[in-house]
């Protein structure tokens, strides 16, 4: 399964450590884990933290079981966040594609150019005045990910494949 929910990415990969040790080991409730999430890092709404807890369900750091959220014990290292979020983000690897693709590198704008054609059906009936938007930072949230993950590079002119 892909999860399509992406935050921003960070300044270092060490803030995905520190969110993934706030998810518990044993299970608790969205709510707690949400809790939990904004107490011990930086984010400062329940929906960014959200957005973070399933963000690790996405890259194999946390699970959702009967009993609720938990995290699993993966270290979050470069190599297996690189594979982890080609694998398990909804658009990743169009993104990359769309960029090893690219004979320059792109900015985020263009890059969404090019990847508009495969955003779902469904999301734009979902949200038919305000796709463009959600998606368009969509793809650049993957782009901060793809660079920080050194799958990427950010440039002055946009972003190239590394």
């Amino acid at each position: 399964m892909k999860f399509k929910h992406v935050p921003p990415a960070p300044d270092s990969l060490d803030f995905v450590e520190t969110a993934q040790r706030a998810v518990p080991l044993v299970p608790g409730s969205e709510d707690d884990c949400c809790a939990r999430m904004l107490q011990r890092t930086d984010l400062v709404s329940r929906d960014q933290a959200a957005t973070w807890l399933t963000f690790l369900r996405a890259v194999g750091l946390a699970e959702e079981g009967p009993s609720g959220f938990s995290r699993i014990r993966q270290e979050p290292t470069r190599e297996h966040l690189q594979e982890a979020f080609l694998a398990g983000v909804f658009g990743a690897e169009d993104v990359l594609t769309i960029l090893r693709e690219a004979d320059e590198p792109l900015t985020a704008d263009a890059v969404f150019e090019r990847y508009r054609e495969q955003v779902p059906q469904w999301e734009r009936h979902k949200n038919p005045n305000t796709w463009e938007e959600v998606w368009s930072e969509k793809v650049e949230f993957e782009l901060g990910w793809l660079a920080l993950l050194d799958l990427a590079e950010r440039t002055d002119d946009g972003y190239r494949a590394a």
